[in-house]
């Protein structure tokens, strides 16, 4: 028989009751309840003085029902074919969208990332089946970024419309690469237009060695550089260094928003075939890093009807040399 709590009139038929003098046992045949029910009403309800108060009893009852996220919120047959749908690689709303097309009734997404946290403490493995598992208070679109602000950069709003064109060579996009043990990564440059990469080695993720990283490049001649469109992490909080004595413009996307660096992106992912993830840096060479990057910038690309970023760079350097 499934259990259902007690309403707040039953709770009131209690105190008439045990105002009446009658026991446990009868209370509970009159409410056709079990004895231990009515014993654990009373007991978990007692205040200070001894006795039985039906409004505090019933607001600490919707409380907890409240705080609650298990049984009515799966069933059996429920909670199998989520875990299921889970070791199948089924992100939660897919889940959620999936179910619902097929009148099954699911719980929120919500609960089913709860879920999961409930079986990661409990030694389970769900957890391992999901690509980014919810957190707690992790970040929200729409919301104001509070980690790493840095007041005063400009947005990539503020971008000339022949750098988001791609209609001249010398403008880039930079972020880092992380290692293992998040200390060794890579400082990656991508020329807009032609895809050319250069790679740096950084011994730590900093803001000096990620800008004397940065600094060492631009001071080569045979770089241009208009300007650089950053990632918004604090390792780039000393781009105005980059842009003293006539160096380029620096521009910082939206945070969160890193489909609006799709090239830098695009490229820090050819490069973990690589240097996958879960492979710490610190025993890479800067050797090592030039020839990846030689190698992604002999890559014939179809955005640049199969010629290389190597072939297009030099051909505009070339071109931007003769007009200067």
């Amino acid at each position: 028989m499934a259990y259902h709590q007690l309403t707040q009139e039953q709770r009131y038929l209690i105190v008439r009751s045990k105002g009446a003098g009658r026991s446990i046992r009868e209370i509970a045949e009159i409410l056709g309840r079990s004895p231990s029910t009515i014993s654990r009403e009373l007991r978990r309800n007692r205040n200070s003085a001894g006795g039985y108060c039906v409004e505090k009893a019933h607001s600490y009852a919707v409380a907890r029902r409240r705080r609650c996220r298990r049984g009515s919120q799966f069933s059996e047959a429920v909670l199998q074919d989520v875990d299921e749908a889970l070791r199948k690689r089924l992100s939660p709303e897919q889940i959620v969208g999936a179910f619902s097309r097929d009148g099954k009734t699911v719980p929120s997404h919500e609960t089913i990332y709860r879920h999961i946290r409930r079986d990661k403490r409990k030694g389970g493995n769900l957890v391992s089946y999901t690509r980014i598992m919810s957190k707690v208070g992790r970040k929200r679109y729409r919301s104001r970024p509070a980690r790493g602000v840095l007041h005063g950069k400009r947005h990539i709003s503020e971008r000339p419309a022949c750098v988001n064109d791609r209609a001249r060579i010398g403008d880039w996009e930079g972020d880092t690469v992380m290692g293992k043990d998040t200390k060794h990564c890579l400082l990656t440059l991508v020329e807009r237009k032609s895809g050319f990469t250069i790679i740096r080695l950084l011994q730590d993720r900093t803001a000096r060695a990620a800008t004397d990283a940065a600094l060492l490049v631009i001071r080569r001649t045979e770089h241009t550089f208009n300007t650089i469109t950053f990632d918004n992490g604090t390792e780039f909080h000393d781009y105005k260094e980059l842009e003293k004595d006539g160096g380029p413009t620096c521009y910082f996307a939206t945070p969160y928003h890193s489909w609006e660096r799709g090239t830098n992106e695009n490229t820090n992912g050819l490069i973990r075939q690589y240097l996958p993830k879960g492979k710490c840096l610190a025993t890479v060479s800067q050797a090592q890093c030039d020839w990846i990057a030689d190698q992604l910038n002999q890559r014939p690309r179809k955005r640049l009807d199969y010629q290389t970023p190597e072939t297009i760079y030099r051909k505009s350097e070339r071109g931007v040399a003769l007009a200067s």
